[in-house]
């Protein structure tokens, strides 16, 4: 199994708006293309608007057959255009791969 930690500094006042958009309609798409999220969580330190989540991907090759698929999805692709009128919701994404220890497994 590999993990994806994603991590986005939001636009400033647009966490509410990211939020949002996750809640009632990204994880959804990311379900219809087979990227199961574990969690999400926002920084504690409420002034770095920034919003943490972790993906499940089989591997490294199905995880960029899902994002690609999800990229190109025309509901994506809609509510990114609906959410985004008013300017982009982050500013940066980092991502991380991970993998579970062995002696955790």
């Amino acid at each position: 199994m590999l993990y994806e930690l994603r991590i986005y500094d939001v636009t400033p006042g647009k966490m509410e708006a990211i939020l949002n958009r996750f809640r009632d309609g990204t994880i959804s798409i990311f379900a219809k293309h087979e990227m199961k999220v574990t969690n999400f969580w926002v920084d504690a330190d409420e002034s770095k608007e920034r919003l943490y989540y972790v993906l499940e991907h089989a591997d490294m090759a199905s995880r960029e057959r899902n994002f690609q698929a999800f990229f190109e999805d025309p509901e994506w692709l809609d509510l990114k255009a609906k959410s985004e009128v008013n300017g982009t919701l982050h500013e940066k994404i980092e991502v991380i791969y991970m993998k579970k220890a062995p002696f955790f497994e």
